[in-house]
């Protein structure tokens, strides 16, 4: 797996897929200004498999999730302030995560997204402060994870994979790995 993700990491362990951690620093992710919201995190784990030179036996996994409001892409903040103000735009509201897979083997890559609607309560200044003073949500999409205080108390409802938003849609992929 190609992911320093905790949260990846874990899903797979718990699914019970042996793997190592293989890295390769300073791939960029970027995509282009054009690329439809929807389209981009499916692009950028292909992106992230580029590099890496397989042997017949390996198998690599990449990943990469978004969080789209109002068509727009809405990444990893860039700092706290930028994290407040991504979780004042959902608060309320209903946004989608897309977390686009990408399993190579050094003959084929197959790739999916997946789609999870999410619908957040309406969050106070101090409720946005306290998640970020306690939780740190810099590393993640949107600037918060759902298996964490802000998804106990701020999520109204989904529609989709739970795993989805945590990171990686682990009824697709282990699926998609049976059929390897």
């Amino acid at each position: 797996m190609a992911s320093k993700s905790p949260r990846r990491q874990q899903l797979l362990r718990d699914l019970g897929v042996k793997f190592r951690v293989e890295l390769i620093e300073g791939i960029q992710e970027d995509y282009p200004a054009d690329m439809p919201a929807d389209d981009v995190a499916q692009f950028l784990a292909r992106q992230k498999a580029k590099p890496y030179d397989l042997r017949n036996n390996e198998l690599l996994i990449t990943a990469d999730t978004i969080v789209v409001l109002d068509g727009h892409v809405l990444g990893k903040p860039a700092d706290e302030v930028d994290a407040h103000r991504m979780l004042r735009s959902l608060s309320g509201r209903v946004h989608h995560v897309v977390t686009g897979v990408c399993v190579t083997t050094r003959d084929r890559q197959l790739a999916f997204a997946d789609t999870t609607q999410v619908e957040f309560a309406h969050l106070t200044d101090d409720e946005i402060d306290y998640y970020i003073s306690h939780y740190h949500p810099l590393d993640k999409a949107g600037a918060y994870g759902i298996q964490e205080w802000i998804g106990y108390m701020g999520v109204k409802r989904i529609d989709g994979c739970f795993y989805n938003v945590m990171g990686l849609p682990v009824p697709r992929l282990y699926a998609l790995l049976k059929t390897l």
